[in-house]
């Protein structure tokens, strides 16, 4: 995934948390299942976690919450963006 696709990510899950992966891909404009590696991606690198939502009905409902790190690393790619 592009530092792009992933700046794009990381604003749109701290401005909605509770973002489902499917309105993610739509609103990256790419497949369920590449909005879902992208997600991956950014847990694996230490810039969100996952929280389930133990009280929801529906067990799938999860939070996209970005780490320090993740914030950190936000900044840092608006800062590459601006300097091209």
């Amino acid at each position: 995934m592009s530092e792009d696709r992933h700046f794009q990510a990381l604003r749109l899950l701290q401005a909605n948390p509770d973002l489902s992966q499917r309105a993610l891909a739509r609103a990256l404009g790419v497949s369920v299942g590449s909005a879902n590696f992208c997600v991956r991606a950014l847990v694996e690198k230490g810039w969100i976690k996952i929280q389930n939502f133990r009280t929801s009905k529906d067990k799938r409902a999860y939070a996209y919450l970005l780490t320090p790190h993740g914030i950190e690393q936000k900044a840092q790619i608006t800062r590459h963006f601006l300097k091209r």
